[in-house]
């Protein structure tokens, strides 16, 4: 098992908003019925080998703008001492003040604080202390199991889209300029030159997809967020009606006439 090369074919495909007549989604099916998972303490090597623990939390996370760095505070006011590994050290310096959870980056973006290497968020492998009864992984997640709300209420944007990518283009088409929001994998490449500094990483890892439903219904709730719910209606008839078709493709032997995600076909094998 290993992690694909990249620049593999991909199927896309692309439709108009339901809601807005010059707006376009343009989404990698390839990816999305792929059986990726995140295997995050089941398998995880980590994005850097000397950090096998932390998944892809090392760094911290950039905010996207000021609400999501608000919506992320907001959550973090209702972790106890009992759930988060670095509490104390998030408590405000002065009574009333804001929780110290967040830093700025060496071009002065805004982004979770790290602590000892790693996201303040992120509570770490056979921590122990007294009254502390947490696990380990990010914090903010575990929040959202406990409240039974899902973690794209709690954790940070960039934290709950990955590994999907969204991004946006312009296209022109005679005079009309139309707006086109583009789905896909958030691959090693999507990182800039930061991504070959990753020793491992999952996206297109075999180790990774070994999920028991493909992306687009395992992540429905992101997708949702990311793109609305009637555009997601769309995507999903066709991600079912390609799901339908690698399945007969399969089960007939026929020649192959949509493109799986390799790292999902060699699970296969």
């Amino acid at each position: 098992m290993s992690e694909m090369k990249p620049g593999f074919a991909r199927d896309w495909i692309e439709f108009t908003d339901p809601n807005d007549a010059e707006e376009i989604f343009k989404c990698d099916l390839t990816w999305l019925t792929s059986f990726w998972t995140c295997i995050y303490g089941n398998g995880c090597k980590g994005v850097f080998a000397d950090r096998p623990n932390d998944g892809c939390c090392t760094e911290g996370a950039m905010y996207s703008d000021e609400n999501d760095e608000a919506r992320v505070l907001k959550a973090a006011q209702d972790l106890t001492p009992e759930m988060w590994q670095f509490f104390e050290q998030a408590q405000p310096k002065r009574p009333g003040g804001k929780l110290n959870i967040s830093d700025k980056d060496s071009d002065g973006d805004r982004k979770t604080k790290t602590i000892n290497d790693s996201c303040i968020f992120l509570n770490r492998k056979g921590y122990e202390a007294p009254g502390y009864t947490g696990s380990f992984g990010c914090v903010l997640h575990h929040l959202a199991e406990k409240e039974n709300r899902h973690f794209v209420d709690t954790k940070p944007d960039v934290c709950w889209q990955l590994p999907l990518r969204r991004s946006f283009e312009v296209r022109e088409v005679g005079e009309r300029e139309y707006s086109v929001t583009v789905i896909g994998e958030y691959e090693r490449l999507a990182w800039g030159d930061g991504g070959d500094d990753f020793d491992w990483y999952c996206t297109s890892n075999t180790d990774a997809h070994v999920g028991s439903e493909p992306v687009y219904i395992s992540n429905r709730t992101e997708l949702i967020a990311l793109m609305g719910q009637d555009a997601y209606n769309i995507l999903a008839k066709h991600c079912d009606d390609r799901v339908r078709a690698i399945k007969e493709v399969d089960a007939r032997k026929l020649p192959l006439f949509v493109i799986q995600h390799p790292a999902t076909l060699a699970n296969k094998k």
